[in-house]
């Protein structure tokens, strides 16, 4: 029986968002005028980029953040930037007990989080495109993070920043973050010491446990954070374990010109008999279109006992920002990985509507070593009565591949409304040596930028103007050491300009363009077993060019914003000659809604919504859904002023897995509650209970579609699940 998903209209939810905005702000209004308040002095807490304003402080309800480091321009605060972005907060990732950066960004409504293709990747889709873990920000640096997945443990911030960014951050180098981007800021040791140690459980039986400790010198100019954690056992889902291992140490010193701060960060992660991402077989040149049914069940694994995927990562990163003057600032940062990989995979393909599947095994061995770091310098001048802070920075990034594969040519068969372990078959087919991975691929990125922020009108007008010169080399090598069989290099300067007027101090208005930037694809050989005219000819660069303007607003206890944009992507295929070049665009357009702060002394909200028009030639976009919307109440108990409950709920339209839009996914919605309790055991020992239960109803249901261009694949919702946890800060 198909269970009942809840559905609601577009114009329904948008009315219930702006809606709320008035309202919320004459209750705000009411509490604010019982009297005058006193100014608190200002603190500068340490933040991980190492800036002389620090950590940006948290907003209203402590969701979410005041502002945070756009890429070249950097700490910025989002009513004076002409761009999208969102900081949430380590107050919003340990009320909600999320995991990792995935569960993060379930709470933005421009985000949904998919598969990467063939294995356990977190990718997040913002904007309808793609951004890969790995191609994540780790402090502004690329490449530095986990590939597959990241612990929230490591987390001070994570920004999300809805657009094209090349100009702000650098080509990315995976070849995603067209619509968008993720940074991740790491813990720094705040004003006060933290000494705490949390346990907790999920269902399945899984347990945590996890430390956190910091201190700051006596004169507050050195600081240490230490976070170490352990995740083990079953999940949610029958059939899947999953196993985590990680420790980090943050190190900042903070003197009156000189501004250090350094990570060494560790993770281990595996997952044993995982949910599947599975396909739907759309080969329509045969006539072979299978219709995509109901979701399986998601409290039971269609994966396989045998698969699994385990990863090891030892990172870290060193920045300094120096202060020649008070109108002149340097930074550099560096930063590497090693990461190493190693997975059996076996994701089915439905190839009839009862559910009948196929799976090939498929084996892979990696190990990356990445080196990358940058460097700028920023002056503060006055031309007359125009103000600038002009940046110069350039960026370095440079990844070795080694990799390997095995592939079994007997597939396995099954269903996935019937699960049952298979015996696993023989890999018989290599690419390599599994065992010890040969350089396959040789990556380097290199950009230069300018940027010119102009300030005037008493600073109520800010115009931002820049640009970024963008070097891709890539060079690729046959499995198993063999010769290099494809080389790229080539370069494209990324523009941009952004204009923000503050018509109040509480309302501003901007417009901007920017681009973003992706390799280009170097034709293959054949195509449909016939020779293609150009193989081995390089595609220039793919610039993606975006438009936005909107609507900021801060009212001190609540914020908000609306935005639109246009988005412009190339996609490259084949002509009816067998010709590969680009041969169409994907263009993007949307409505975005914005909602954070307190609605009364009480009531807190974080949500809004996405609205969603993505065409390739008439058609939507694979794995785009119109409307996506988000909203999170919290709510502290006057009677109780210790007890805090909260809800979420998630709701995501209908979208497509084919390009032909011919397989449909249906809408879903998800429930999530929660509540948390603070208990003083002394006046410096207290107690916090959090319980929490996600997808409240047990809904089954496809919660993505596709995740990597042109792939269909389906990934199944994360069933009910209960979370349990007890932190004690002493």
């Amino acid at each position: 029986m198909r269970p009942t998903t809840l559905r609601l209209s577009s114009l329904s939810l948008s009315l219930l968002a702006i809606g709320a905005f008035p309202t919320a702000q004459a209750q705000t209004s009411d509490e604010d005028s019982g009297g005058p308040h006193q100014l608190a002095p200002v603190e500068v807490q340490s933040s991980a980029d190492a800036s002389a304003e620090g950590l940006s402080k948290a907003y209203a309800g402590g969701q979410v953040a005041e502002g945070g480091s756009v890429g070249i321009l950097g700490s910025q605060s989002v009513m004076e930037t002409p761009y999208s972005f969102t900081s949430y907060t380590e107050q919003l990732i340990e009320d909600q007990q999320a995991a990792s950066v995935g569960e993060i960004l379930l709470n933005d409504p421009a985000v949904r989080v998919a598969r990467g293709f063939g294995n356990y990747q977190q990718v997040y889709l913002v904007r309808g495109l793609p951004v890969y873990s790995d191609d994540m920000t780790y402090n502004g640096l690329y490449g530095l993070l986990p590939r597959q997945y990241l612990a929230s443990e490591f987390i001070e911030r994570v920004q999300v920043f809805r657009g094209a960014n090349t100009f702000l951050k650098g080509a990315a180098p995976g070849g995603s973050g067209l619509g968008g981007g993720v940074n991740v800021l790491p813990k720094r040791a705040p004003n006060e010491p933290i000494n705490q140690i949390t346990l907790g459980a999920r269902s399945g039986g899984q347990g945590m446990v996890a430390a956190d400790v910091a201190n700051r010198s006596d004169d507050g100019r050195f600081g240490i954070r230490v976070n170490a954690a352990r995740r083990d056992g079953d999940t949610a889902v029958d059939g899947e374990e999953s196993e985590l291992s990680m420790a980090h140490i943050g190190l900042d010193y903070r003197g009156d010109a000189l501004r250090v701060s350094a990570d060494l960060g560790f993770q281990k992660h595996r997952i044993d008999g995982g949910q599947p991402n599975i396909t739907f077989k759309n080969q329509p040149d045969q006539g072979i279109v299978v219709p995509i049914t109901d979701a399986p069940n998601a409290d039971e694994s269609i994966g396989q006992s045998w698969t699994y995927s385990d990863s090891n990562d030892l990172f870290g990163t060193l920045r300094a920002e120096y202060d020649f003057s008070d109108n002149i600032t340097a930074w550099a940062a560096l930063g590497a990985r090693q990461g190493e990989e190693d997975s059996i995979f076996a994701n089915p393909t439905v190839d009839s509507s009862n559910g009948n599947y196929t799976a090939n095994r498929f084996d892979t061995a990696r190990e990356d070593t990445v080196v990358t770091g940058e460097t700028g310098v920023r002056f503060t001048f006055d031309t007359g009565a125009i103000g600038h802070s002009l940046t110069v920075s350039g960026s370095t990034y440079e990844l070795r591949s080694k990799n390997a594969y095995a592939m079994a040519l007997t597939a396995t068969t099954g269903n996935i409304y019937r699960p049952e372990d298979k015996s696993m078959p023989i890999a018989d087919f290599p690419g390599g040596n599994l065992d010890s991975p040969q350089l396959t691929a040789k990556t380097r990125f290199n950009s230069v930028a300018l940027a010119d922020q102009l300030s005037m009108l008493d600073e109520r007008l800010l115009v931002t103007l820049g640009a970024r010169y963008q070097n891709i080399q890539d060079k690729s090598y046959a499995y198993g050491g063999g010769p290099r069989n494809a080389s790229y290099d080539d370069h494209a300067l990324s523009p941009s300009v952004g204009v923000l007027y503050k018509l109040t101090p509480a309302v501003s208005v901007y417009a901007s363009y920017i681009e973003g930037l992706q390799r280009g694809q170097v034709a293959s050989a054949e195509n449909n077993n016939t020779p293609v005219v150009n193989a081995g000819e390089a595609l220039e660069p793919y610039e993606t060019e975006q438009s936005e303007v909107g609507v900021k607003y801060d009212g001190g206890r609540l914020g908000g914003s609306v935005s639109v944009y246009r988005s412009r992507k190339p996609v490259a295929g084949y002509t009816a000659a067998n010709v590969y070049k680009v041969v169409d665009h994907q263009e993007n357009t949307g409505v975005e809604l914005m909602a954070y702060g307190n609605l009364t002394r009480d009531l807190s909200v974080l949500g809004g919504l996405s609205f969603l028009d993505a065409d390739v030639d008439g058609n939507d976009a694979i794995g785009s859904p119109e409307t996506q919307a988000n909203l999170n109440l919290e709510y502290r108990v006057p009677q109780l002023p210790d007890l805090a409950v909260d809800g979420r709920v998630i709701y995501t339209s209908s979208q497509y897995a084919d390009e032909a839009n011919t397989q449909k996914v249906d809408a879903w919605t998800r429930l999530d509650l929660g509540a948390r309790y603070l208990i003083a055991l002394s006046d410096s020992m207290f107690l916090t209970l959090r319980g929490r239960v996600e997808n409240v109803t047990g809904e089954d249901y496809w919660a993505s579609a596709g995740g990597f261009p042109g792939a269909g694949y389906l990934t199944v919702g994360a069933p009910r699940t209960v979370l349990l946890s007890a932190t004690l800060d002493y």
